[in-house]
């Protein structure tokens, strides 16, 4: 009796034993583990991101220069996944068997119940023979999303590209999901959260042949996307078209900013490329090509290239001279072929001697600035050329040189303008001389500047003491606006009117005569700076029309040897071209020349010895 009492008593607690594990095994399953549920819900339910359409870009006139196409990518879900034709799909897509085990594998690593991007941005071509055959792989999808489509072929620096976001911005953004695009340049980075909009999702019912049945419980609980806002850029295109092809085959850049509003009017940077290259299945191949590509079309050359400004920044030197009070507009000095300053020899061209000082802006005259740059540091109201360079630096900076001026690039360069103690750090010692920087008076030496600043620098003198922010997009909103600024220089208006004498005298009849227009009158400044790579470059900026200026513009070509070769010819083309609207025919010559001039293939030219033996 006793023994089978035992027995029901062990059978009894071995059948509750099983009945917790059965329990706890589906408290488990139902509370604690959440994979079969998921997996359950993934087999009878697909959440869909909705892309948002990107923000459209426009120039000033409103002619649409970025708008979006639609594109798609295959998604995968990698516990859905069962065996496949690797072979027929890899020939539909276009790529290979390795790329595809590599995507897929990275696709497991980052989740096997959510969806990812196997292959992204693909065309329309292959998105049509991918859909009749995408039944026969499980656990594979398409999205529709949208990409950039351009109406232009150029101005790839202006637009930026966008690309696959990286893990980095996805944990400092939390909005971000993998295989999302981010605008990785450009305006696409500086506006990235005005042109991206909002995200949506929708929930579709699926067969176990992952095909749609459907939206779940008819969309309630669906979020659409918010499209992104829109940009208007300050850009002539027709303008910044007629730029892109005087610059062909050239390397360098050009900006032209309206002075009384500081939009930027056009921004060339060349050599450039078509940013539809950076759009597609061919983007990666076509990336590697132009980082590779000698002649770095990837590299900005108007914002983040930083280059001596040459003879243009002697306008700078005469504004100081003149404001400081150690010169008037009737200090002469002679000149040589040069002269000579504490035993060193500066060269300069054949011109009449002596010159006063509208006479040294329109003749480019080395020795006239070097005596104006002299009688600035050795100003006997600073006790050392230290502290009167301190005092010229501070001018130099308020021209908007020296540090970042446009809001709408990170990619800007802030340039040098060497400091005091630069120079304490290289003479080893604060009592320095004039002659030891003898360079900057002519817009050499350790000074380094960028085309935009160089085109602020007109800028200002155009406005007579000041200019507004430079930006390539009008405003938005009010918080924008406050970026754009009113600012004023501490010299007076009436020395800015000299100067800009100066500067038409060298249109009319100085070194600068090429850039003349017939029905404008024109005021500019030519640069032949120093290159020791090789040939010098060609600087030019200008400003028309002299009273209420509409355009001021630098343009900077490397390797273009004087300023009168390519800078001024170049510039006064695009001036007509805008104030105007066509080229005269006496100019057609000229334009013919600068359209058709290669200085990117190898040339013979002979160094000169000297930086400015022709302006």
């Amino acid at each position: 009796m006793n023994k089978f009492i035992h027995r029901k008593v062990v059978i009894s607690g071995l059948i509750i034993f099983v009945f917790v594990i059965y329990i706890l095994q589906l408290f488990n399953l139902e509370v604690i583990d959440e994979s079969y549920k998921l997996s359950a819900i993934n087999n009878s339910q697909r959440i869909e991101t909705q892309y948002p359409a990107r923000g459209l870009i426009y120039d000033r006139n409103n002619n649409l220069l970025v708008y979006n196409q639609a594109a798609y990518d295959l998604m995968v879900i990698p516990r859905q996944v069962k065996a496949f034709d690797t072979t027929e799909l890899v020939h539909i897509l276009g790529i290979t068997p390795e790329l595809l085990k590599r995507n897929l594998d990275k696709c497991k690593r980052y989740s096997r119940y959510k969806a990812s991007i196997v292959v992204s941005q693909i065309t329309d071509t292959k998105y049509a023979r991918l859909q009749e055959k995408l039944y026969k792989y499980p656990g594979f999808f398409i999205q529709t999303r949208t990409l950039r489509k351009y109406n232009v072929a150029h101005s790839a620096d202006v637009f930026g590209y966008i690309g696959e976001v990286s893990q980095s911005q996805i944990e400092r953004d939390s909005t971000y999901a993998s295989g999302d695009y981010i605008g990785i340049n450009g305006l696409e980075k500086s506006y990235e959260p005005i042109l991206r909009g909002t995200k949506g999702k929708k929930i579709l019912l699926v067969d176990n042949y992952n095909r749609i049945k459907g939206s779940y419980k008819n969309g309630e609980y669906d979020e659409p996307a918010v499209v992104g806002g829109n940009l208007t850029t300050t850009l002539d295109i027709n303008l910044q078209e007629y730029a892109y092809r005087l610059m062909q085959n050239k390397k360098g850049g050009i900006i032209a900013i309206e002075p009384a509003t500081g939009e930027i009017l056009l921004k060339v940077s060349s050599p450039g490329y078509d940013p539809q290259l950076l759009v597609g299945l061919e983007r990666g191949e076509n990336y590697r090509a132009l980082q590779q590509n000698p002649h770095l079309p990837l590299f900005d050359r108007t914002v983040t290239a930083t280059y001596p400004p040459g003879s243009v920044f002697k306008t700078i030197q005469g504004l100081i001279g003149l404001q400081e009070g150690v010169i008037t507009p009737a200090t002469t000095y002679e000149c040589y072929y040069g002269n000579f300053f504490n035993g060193q020899f500066m060269k300069c061209h054949g011109h009449s001697s002596p010159l006063s000082l509208k006479g040294g802006i329109q003749n480019s005259c080395n020795p006239y600035f070097v005596n104006v740059f002299r009688r600035v540091l050795e100003n006997n109201k600073y006790t050392n050329v230290r502290e009167a360079y301190g005092k010229w630096r501070d001018y130099v900076l308020e021209f908007g040189l020296g540090q970042c001026i446009c809001p709408d690039f990170m990619n800007e360069s802030a340039g040098s303008i060497p400091t005091q103690a630069y120079y304490d750090k290289i003479f080893r010692t604060q009592n320095w001389y004039y002659t030891y920087i003898m360079s900057l008076s002519i817009g050499q030496g350790e000074l380094l500047i960028t085309p935009l600043q160089m085109a602020n620098i007109v800028t200002c003198i155009a406005n007579r003491g000041y200019y507004i922010t430079p930006h390539i997009v009008r405003p938005m909103d009010d918080a924008h606006q406050q970026l754009i600024q009113k600012k004023e220089l501490h010299i007076d208006k009436r020395h800015f009117e000299i100067i800009a004498e100066a500067m038409e005298n060298a249109v009319k009849e100085g070194t600068a005569r090429v850039a003349a227009c017939d029905s404008v009158v024109v005021c500019g400044k030519t640069g032949t700076i120093q290159n020791p790579h090789g040939l010098d470059h060609s600087a030019f900026f200008a400003f028309a029309p002299k009273d209420n200026p509409k355009i001021a513009i630098l343009v900077y070509v490397e390797n273009g040897e004087w300023g009168s070769s390519y800078g001024a010819p170049i510039a006064g083309l695009l001036i007509e071209k805008y104030l105007t609207g066509k080229i005269a025919p006496r100019k057609k010559a000229l334009e013919k020349r600068m359209l058709e001039a290669n200085l990117i293939q190898p040339r013979i030219g002979k160094k000169k010895e000297a930086a400015e033996l022709k302006d």
